[in-house]
């Protein structure tokens, strides 16, 4: 599924304002960011947190594993709740992911994580603070499901290793920038900053 926003229009606007980043932009061609499913903010939550610092193919395994504990493979909060820690990491999480799915369920069932339908009404810094409030959730995790879920269009993860890199080659820096000499420059790319994002990954790949 494609984002909701004009993505030709972003283009041609982010490449008026910033030479070095059209240029980029006609070197990598059409902008093919494709919005994953998310049925649910939890599931969408629960899928992060086993993937984080994993490769795909691991994560995958144990995201299969544990999906493979409940009945149909529908996970919900209560069901994950009444799981014991042991089946958790029997199936692969270590400690903190369990403690951190745990969490997750928990503040799905009190509300501070919204379901889809109320995030699809907030605003992209009110979701941020409500997410981080889980455990083992970080600004960078929300920011991906912002962009890649919710297919929001002006994002911009500055913490982001491939958002650096890709920066430091399309404009031939010296030295990787900081989050904040990224956050700077990319004000020019506001209300677009997403689409910028990901012609940045591209950077780092044309690169390899």
């Amino acid at each position: 599924m494609r984002p909701p926003y004009d993505a030709q229009l972003a283009i041609a606007e982010l490449a008026r304002r910033d030479p070095p980043l059209g240029t980029l932009i006609e070197r990598v061609g059409p902008y093919r960011l494709t919005l994953r499913d998310m049925r649910s903010p939890f599931l969408g939550l629960l899928r992060a947190i086993v993937y984080q610092q994993l490769s795909g193919k691991a994560a995958a395994t144990i995201h299969g594993r544990l999906t493979a504990l409940f009945e149909r493979g529908e996970v919900t909060p209560a069901a994950l709740l009444a799981m014991p820690p042991e089946r958790l990491r029997a199936a692969g999480l270590s400690a903190a992911k369990a403690a951190a799915a745990y969490d997750l369920a928990e503040k799905t069932l009190a509300g501070i994580v919204p379901d889809a339908d109320a995030l699809t009404a907030m605003a992209d810094e009110e979701i941020i603070e409500r997410l981080v409030s889980v455990r083992g959730i970080g600004r960078w995790t929300v920011e991906m499901l912002l962009m890649f879920n919710l297919g929001r269009p002006d994002v911009l993860p500055v913490t982001d290793l491939g958002i650096r890199k890709g920066f430091m080659v399309t404009y031939g820096l010296a030295a990787m920038p900081t989050p904040s000499a990224v956050r700077l420059h990319g004000e020019r790319w506001a209300p677009y900053r997403s689409v910028a994002s990901w012609y940045l990954w591209r950077a780092v790949d044309q690169v390899l």
